[in-house]
């Protein structure tokens, strides 16, 4: 099931992302997290909590889920 993700800004970076879906529970997990999950956006492998991310692009988590973000 795809969920989406609602921002009233023009990006939203990743780590944020992961905030807000309640996939970590602190900004400060986002680098860990990230190096110790798969997270692809939209397809390619990230690592970078910094990335932005915008309306249409596509967030897939091993065994979590996959977001979108809506604007």
């Amino acid at each position: 099931m795809i969920r989406e993700v609602k921002i009233s800004t023009e990006t939203i970076t990743l780590g944020q992302l992961l905030k807000l879906t309640n996939v970590i529970e602190t900004g400060g997990m986002a680098k860990w997290f990230l190096q110790t999950h798969e997270v692809l956006v939209n397809g390619e492998l990230e690592q970078r909590r910094g990335r932005k991310l915008k309306p249409e692009d596509v967030v897939e988590i091993r065994d979590i889920g996959t977001f979108i973000v809506r604007s």
